[in-house]
Parts: structure tokens; sequence; C-alpha cells
């Protein structure tokens, strides 16, 4: 530990983002992009060096971080030696380290009673100076098993999986349908969180170190599973969790009316093909936006519409607003339930004076005028007693609206994929696996990441292809 008293001499201190102004302006990274160092070693020094460092525990980082080792060395001014403790069990720190909720810190045990370590800053500038100074570099494999294994599917899970399997000696292809490598990180990420320059720098890694990457095949429709099964000695599947959950409601086939992920995909492929010169129809200029939940995805949606010039943003939330503190059915060191400001919340109240969020609201139906085109939503306002939803009466409203963002999560994998490989289906329509196996119903089939568990976090994606690859390398060995 390096400084045994840090934790009572220095307070919690975040890294500033680029002002608001600036930012809203371009689809640069909302980091400022430089690291003051002298700033997180005082971070790192409030790490307490707990005796059981719950956030490695299930409650915090699912990777299993070895954050008091690598908070000891930023300390300490040994930041390659953190760099080695980072990669020892994150395969893309510069992701997570960006895109992360933080579990880790909601599990840090000096939040008991005080702001938590800065764990995610700190992560984030281990790995950036690692890229800086030239530490990171290709792993170049010196012996080849002579085994062949395909992954589709190149998100987290996918590539973690590769990464694992790349480095034990097995040769890997990596194929994915769309025409970049990154599934997620690539196109369901806007570029302003996750640069695509990061996500293209890692996969240039992974292809120098004998990964090979096939893009524009979408197998299951252009190849099937019985063609790879003759090529390949085991296949892992890794497709996320594409199918988003919709909203039946009247008019729900009003032009206007996309799924968040088609806009954010659209987004992201005409800024990196044209840098925007296209005249996409999914465009918010000029519009009143309103985007249909919250989390990630829809903070996403909201500060890409302003940047697109959006006249007006308001983001509908079917529950009440979080509570500023913990509540006492949700202690520590469980996740924190409670009101946060996202870097999208705090450029739309910027932008137009006010939070862009409104809560207690449902989406009754959607207008559409002669035309087809949306014009603007029905909403009524809600409470829930008793675990019930009931509808407040006289709280009928109109909201004006010529795009609509539908950002209310993911329901399981598309299975075209699932029925060409004929494997089984768990009750929620994932492809079935037990966590730990990983192993499909289909023998030298296996499946991680969002289409085994469910949407989830890309930390988990990355523990569940480290997962995977060990799993294919015990079966591989047999």
């Amino acid at each position: 530990m390096g400084k045994v008293t840090g934790f009572k001499e220095f307070d919690r201190k975040t890294e500033d983002y680029r002002p608001v102004e600036l930012r809203i302006q371009d689809y640069g990274e909302i980091f400022k992009g430089t690291h003051d160092i002298a700033h997180l070693q005082e971070q790192g020094a409030r790490c307490m060096d707990c005796g059981v460092p719950f956030c490695q525990s299930e409650n915090g980082c699912p990777v299993d971080n070895l954050i008091p080792e690598w908070n000891d060395l930023v300390y300490n001014d040994k930041w390659q030696e953190a760099l080695t403790r980072l990669h020892k069990t994150n395969n893309f720190p510069e992701f997570t380290g960006r895109v992360c909720p933080a579990p880790c810190e909601g599990s840090c045990v000096l939040g008991i009673n005080n702001p938590a370590v800065t764990i995610k800053n700190i992560e984030q500038t281990i790995v950036d100076r690692g890229f800086e100074e030239g530490w990171i570099q290709p792993h170049i494999v010196e012996y080849r098993t002579g085994k062949n294994i395909a992954v589709i599917g190149s998100g987290p899970a996918g590539l973690a999986a590769a990464d694992e399997l790349n480095k034990i000696g097995h040769s890997v292809t990596v194929f994915e349908r769309d025409d970049r490598i990154g599934g997620l990180l690539m196109y369901g990420i806007p570029n302003m969180k996750l640069g695509k320059d990061v996500v293209d720098r890692r996969v240039g890694l992974l292809k120098d170190s004998g990964v090979e990457f096939i893009t524009n095949v979408n197998v299951g429709k252009d190849i099937s599973i019985v063609q790879l099964q003759k090529d390949f000695d085991a296949i892992i599947f890794t497709t996320g969790a594409t199918q988003a959950r919709d909203l039946p409601v009247d008019n729900r086939d009003a032009s206007g009316v996309h799924m968040a992920m088609e806009y954010l995909t659209k987004n992201t492929k005409s800024l990196l093909d044209t840098g925007h010169a296209d005249d996409s129809d999914l465009s918010a200029k000029d519009k009143d936006v309103i985007v249909i939940g919250g989390g990630d995805t829809g903070t996403d949606c909201i500060g890409t519409a302003l940047r697109q010039g959006a006249k007006s943003i308001v983001n509908f939330e079917l529950m009440g607003k979080p509570p500023e503190d913990r509540s006492d059915n949700n202690p520590w060191p469980l996740w924190p339930l409670i009101y946060r400001v996202d870097y999208g919340h705090a450029e739309a109240t910027q932008v137009f004076g006010e939070d862009p969020r409104q809560y207690h609201l449902m989406t009754q139906s959607f207008i559409q005028d002669d035309k087809g085109k949306v014009i603007g939503i029905n909403t009524v306002n809600v409470d829930f007693k008793d675990g019930q939803l009931i509808e407040i009466s006289g709280s009928d409203k109109t909201w004006d609206a010529q795009l609509v963002l539908l950002s209310m999560g993911f329901v399981a994998p598309e299975h075209y994929l699932s029925d060409d490989a004929n494997i089984e289906l768990d009750a929620r329509g994932n492809y079935q696996a037990d966590y730990g196996e990983y192993k499909t119903s289909q023998a030298g089939i296996f499946t991680a990441g969002d289409c085994r568990r469910g949407q989830s976090l890309v930390v988990w994606a990355i523990h569940e292809g480290r997962g995977v690859a060990a799993k294919v390398d015990q079966y591989l060995a047999n």
C-alpha cells in the first residue's frame, strides 16, 4: 500500500470531460485526451488496500481486475508494471476504461461512507499511457497447435475469446456480418464515447498477433454452420443480444419511429464512411426528438441528436426519478441505484436549459400525419403501487415529435444462426449454455456474451469471452 493515510488526506476528483460547448460541435471523444499524471497518482493513493477488496468481488469487477495492486503501482509511479497487472485480467482496458459504468466503484469499501476511488479514470490512464509509451505490442505466437476455431461475432466477447485462444497458439478466424470489426464497440457505442480509432488500434494489434478477420459474411445466411464445422475444430457464437425490445402501440409503423441501435449505427457508419457528407434520413437536425427509454443507449441517442442539431430533446422514463443517495433496500456493496447525470444529460441541460428526462411517463400512441409521418406522441403519467402500474387520471399529454427513438433494451439474440446450428434456446430466447461451461447443445459449438447471458455490460462480455476460450481450449485438448 503506497500511502496509508491517502484516503483521509485526498478528496475524490474525477478527470473532467472536454467543455460541453466544445464537444457538442464534433464527434471526437468527450475525454480531454491528456491525463494529469500527478493527479491520478494522488487518486491512486486513496485506495485503502482492503483486507477484502470488494471492488474485485462478484458485485464489483466481473473480470477480477487486480485493482488495489495497480492503484498502488500508479501511486508509486510504476506505470508499466501497473499495465502488466491490468492486462493480466482485462484484454481491452481501453474499452472498459471509457464505457464501463464501473461497478467496481459501487463496491469500493471506501464508498461505504466516503466517495469511492476513481478506479475507472485510473484504469483508462494506465492503458492510454501504455499506448503512448509503446509498451503495448502485438503478441507474437511462436508455436501453433494446428487447431482452428471460428468465432462468430466481433464484439467484446468475440474479440476477447479470439485474443485468448490466439495467445495459446490456436488459429482463430473471426466472422463479422458488418463491414467493420468491433460489433457493439464499433456501431453500438457512438464515437464521442469510444473513438473508433481506439477500436481499430486494438483490432490491428490482434491482426498483427495472428488473428484473422472476415467481414461482410453473415454466418447462418451467407455460409452455413455445417460448412464451418467441416473447416474448424470448434465454433464460438458471440453474436450479442441484437433483438431490440419494441413498443407495440397505435401507429408504431409511422415513418420517423426507429430503434435506437438503427439510429446510432447509421450515424456512426455515415461518420466513418463520408464524414456525414451523406444526407441521412435519420438525422435529428431541426427536429423535436423524443427518446423512449433510458440507460446508456438512451444517453447516446441524446448526445448524437444534439450533435446533429436537434430542435428539442425529451427522454421518456417509465420509472420514477432515482434517489440522490442509496435507499435502505440498496445497501453497499450492491450497485448504487441512484440519480446520475451522464454526458448526454449534461449536454442537453446546458443546451436546452433543463435535464431532458421526464419520469413516470407511458406512451399510449404515436401520432402521424396524412403522409404517415410521426408528428407527436400521446402519453399518460403512471405510478406503481404494490408492483402494479397505475395510470393517473387526467394526466394525458401530447408531445411534438418528428423523430422518435426506442431505447428500451434488448430481449435476445436473433435466431437465424441458432436455427441453422440447431442449438437449444433458454426460456428467454438466448443461446442455451451453462455459465462457466459455455457449451451449447451441439458438440463443438460454444457461446458467450450477451447472446448467452442476455443484455449486459462490455466488461461482462470480456469476462465471458475469456471464459469460453478456456473451455474451448480444454475441449480441443481432449
